[in-house]
């Protein structure tokens, strides 16, 4: 179940509406074409709830392109794209603010699916059929903008009362709406992870019994959905009831394998399912960037993989943060999502996540710092939110150890970065330096002395510094027995 919804639903925030520009012009345009039109869906919602909404969506009984080109003409916007094979089209239109507004427009229509299709049968409707085939009770409201009733909400399915109640809540049954459409179903837990509102009990049963239906959707439509409840203030609200709907073991089968705790010789471990959707509740707290907070998805993942009860030990999960990077490309791929520095930086997060903290199990040296900077590289920032956002003990001793380690290692990472700038530091000695220096072409000895050079620096044994890096790597080359050029006693300019 959702948390109660924070939202005050006001019918005199409509007031005054479709003196707006747009809504004018495409009142007059209707008015002269002797079609029916009308405002319709997210955007009557989000007026009601006072919620900021961008994207507009137009609905004629009638030629829905036509339409949009007549207005984009009265408005002098444009250009118009559209999309023919589904009967749309949209301009963008700026507003007095300056911001820009996407204008979408369709034909009423009524839409019929087969039982294995991803895509509708269509045929002109008029604008009951339209809010019929509509989502959810609150997204088939719709506003008028012809005269004499210019203005007025239609609501055939007591929207605005859902609204009031925080109810998702098909306009028909629910059995037909999911099995139609089965995306729906990820988006009535999308909306009410969102918007933080219930789900109707008869409506989430018949997610449950038609979860199945959602394997003839694309990935792309499914990490679409995916991807706005994980961006939701509170998405571990929209997990549970993924869980508990059966939707989620349909796409990511791996986020239901961490449910569940064992006890073995009066030894149990925690739940990792609900473990990881409270790290990832946590890291919403601090940052909305869609990548961190899939790295908290992520960064258990492979526990039930590396699962094992060692006598004496009890349970332990060790390489976890490893198995777990090398899975984030898999899920990526299956999932649709970016395998591009989007993926990377997940992966990143995921094998690093146990490294900060680890740090305080000894001394943290500078040395082992320098070594984490150097791995995490930019997303140090990154990983540390996650890090923080992982404690998550239930016991209050432990937890506060855990927060004043972590304090250590900021303020120790603090002190390094600021003394060696070291984070993605480049070496101060390429490989076209000592190509030069010791007038050899490219062989395994120029990496063996980056390598020397590098774990010098990190090891606090020299500067990140070019005069002692170049000493350094004069010394290797001889013991690698490799001859100075003439004249390469010191470094030339980098």
């Amino acid at each position: 179940m959702s948390p109660a919804h924070a939202y005050t639903v006001d019918p005199k925030r409509l007031e005054g509406v479709t003196d707006q520009p747009l809504f004018k012009a495409a009142g007059r345009v209707a008015d002269r074409m002797g079609v029916r039109a009308f405002a319709i869906g997210g955007h009557v919602r989000d007026l009601l709830l006072g919620r900021p909404c961008k994207d507009i969506d137009i609905v004629c009984e009638g030629d829905g392109i036509a339409f949009a080109e007549a207005v984009a003409k009265e408005l002098d916007a444009g250009p118009v794209h559209v999309f023919k094979n589904f009967g749309t089209a949209m301009f963008t239109l700026r507003q007095a603010q300056g911001d820009m507004e996407q204008i979408e427009f369709v034909g009423a229509r009524k839409e019929s699916y087969s039982r294995n299709s991803r895509k509708p049968e269509v045929a002109p409707g008029t604008i009951s059929d339209d809010q019929q085939r509509r989502d959810f009770t609150i997204n088939a409201l719709a506003i008028s903008l012809n005269a004499p009733d210019r203005g007025q909400l239609v609501d055939p399915f007591n929207g605005v009362e859902d609204l009031r109640k925080g109810i998702i809540r098909t306009p028909l049954g629910p059995d037909v709406t999911f099995s139609d459409d089965p995306l729906r179903m990820l988006r009535a837990i999308r909306f009410a992870t969102q918007l933080g509102f219930f789900i109707d009990v008869p409506t989430f049963e018949a997610i449950q019994r038609n979860a199945e239906r959602l394997d003839i959707i694309s990935a792309e439509r499914i990490h679409t959905e995916l991807n706005k409840i994980i961006l939701a203030p509170v998405p571990s609200v929209g997990f549970k009831l993924l869980l508990n709907s059966g939707l989620l073991v349909r796409f990511f089968p791996e986020m239901v394998d961490l449910l569940g705790a064992e006890e073995k010789a009066g030894i149990g471990h925690k739940d990792n399912f609900y473990h990881t959707i409270q790290v990832l509740d946590n890291v919403a707290a601090h940052s909305d960037d869609l990548w961190l907070r899939w790295a908290a998805v992520l960064h258990d993942i492979a526990k039930p993989r590396t699962k094992r009860f060692e006598p004496g030990r009890g349970w332990t999960f060790h390489g976890h943060e490893d198995k777990g990077a090398r899975m984030v490309p898999g899920i990526f791929r299956r999932l649709k999502l970016p395998l591009d520095e989007k993926m990377k930086f997940v992966q990143k997060l995921v094998a690093l996540h146990l490294r900060p903290i680890a740090l305080t199990k000894e001394e943290v040296t500078d040395s082992a710092v320098r070594r984490l900077l150097f791995d995490a590289g930019e997303a140090i920032d990154a990983l540390m939110i996650l890090c923080k956002a992982d404690i998550t003990s239930k016991n209050e001793a432990k937890k506060k150890r855990y927060l004043a380690n972590y304090a250590v290692v900021m303020q120790k990472l603090r002190e390094v970065e600021e003394k060696d700038r070291v984070r993605n530091f480049q070496p101060p000695i390429t490989g076209e330096d000592i190509m030069r220096a010791f007038n050899i072409t490219p062989c395994k000895a120029i990496g063996d002395i980056k390598t020397v050079i590098k774990d010098a620096i990190l090891d606090g044994k020299i500067h990140n510094d070019r005069q002692q890096a170049w000493q350094l790597m004069v010394e290797e080359g001889r013991k690698l027995g490799l001859t100075l050029s003439p004249g390469m006693e010191g470094p030339t300019k980098a």
